[in-house]
């Protein structure tokens, strides 16, 4: 029988434990519109801890952007800078793949304020029918379409073999009080259809790998897996991922799977959160249901 997952009050049952926090961004430090206050603070008096080792916070999003644009996201969101020490995103896993392919002719699948993702790099954004790699950042209008209105298209490129680089793997994102779709369900559909997926950021192995050398960098010692604990709302990205990398995980309850849970009313239920977490294939190493000290 599996042993009960705890439910924690706050990052400080556990804080001791850990040298380096990974933690994720959408829908635990803010919901898309607005910083979540105590998240922030949470993470301040993890950095504040007194010890041998000193506590470092890199904040790992499957944004499609490089991380200098979720820094100012977060800045106007409200998020203090004296949270976190890095940032490392999907985004920048993404120009890092681009950056290998000089001279690539890019169908871009993604709205126009993810355009900052391509500055600097060589390459040609062109046509469908002209291109020779395929990158996805999102929907068009994530506000209105579905992954079925690409199907089309996503069934020309597979035909043709092309590869697609997947800037966001997550499937959908928390904004305000609405589930946004990502491009992770694109890359799913284009997958279905045989065509190959290049997945940059959480839950694939590449992403960790980097969080923890940047951890390293910032702390100017190898960091032990064993202290390293991963937070974040999503079992599929945050929770799978970490477990796949072998560290540990705190899985945010009020985020993407709040409803599931049973804790988007005043009142979360407990009994509701063990049983949806019993049907899950990976499991967190603890609940919590803010991101709270």
């Amino acid at each position: 029988m599996t042993a009960p997952i705890p439910t924690l009050d706050g990052l400080a049952q556990v804080a001791e434990r850990y040298d380096l926090l990974l933690c994720d961004v959408w829908g635990v430090l803010h919901d898309g519109q607005k910083a979540h206050v105590p998240a922030g603070e949470a993470l301040i008096r993890f950095r504040g801890l007194p010890g041998a080792r000193p506590r470092r916070v890199v904040l790992v999003s499957n944004a499609p952007r490089p991380g200098d644009g979720v820094g100012r996201i977060l800045d106007r969101f409200g998020v203090p800078r004296e949270a976190y020490d890095a940032i490392l995103t999907s985004g920048d896993l993404t120009r890092e793949l681009i950056a290998g392919r000089p001279g690539a002719r890019i169908r871009h699948l993604g709205p126009e304020r993810d355009l900052g993702i391509f500055q600097g790099l060589d390459l040609s954004l062109v046509p469908e029918e002209e291109a020779d790699l395929v990158v996805c950042t999102g929907l068009f209008d994530d506000r209105s379409e579905t992954a079925d209105d690409y199907r089309d298209e996503l069934m020309r490129l597979a035909a043709r073999g092309l590869t697609m680089i997947c800037a966001n793997p997550d499937l959908v994102v928390e904004s305000g009080n609405r589930l946004i779709p990502c491009a992770g369900l694109l890359a799913a559909a284009y997958a279905e259809l045989g065509g190959a997926v290049i997945y940059a950021g959480k839950p694939h192995r590449p992403v960790y790998e980097a969080a923890l050398a940047k951890g390293a960098e910032l702390t100017g010692a190898p960091v032990d897996p064993a202290r390293v604990m991963a937070i974040g709302d999503a079992i599929r990205t945050d929770i799978a991922g970490a477990r796949g990398f072998g560290i540990a995980s705190l899985l945010v309850a009020r985020g993407i799977h709040a409803e599931e849970l049973g804790v988007s009313a005043e009142h979360h239920r407990l009994g509701d959160v063990a049983e949806w977490l019993g049907r899950q294939a990976v499991h967190p190493d603890a609940v919590i249901e803010r991101l709270v000290w």
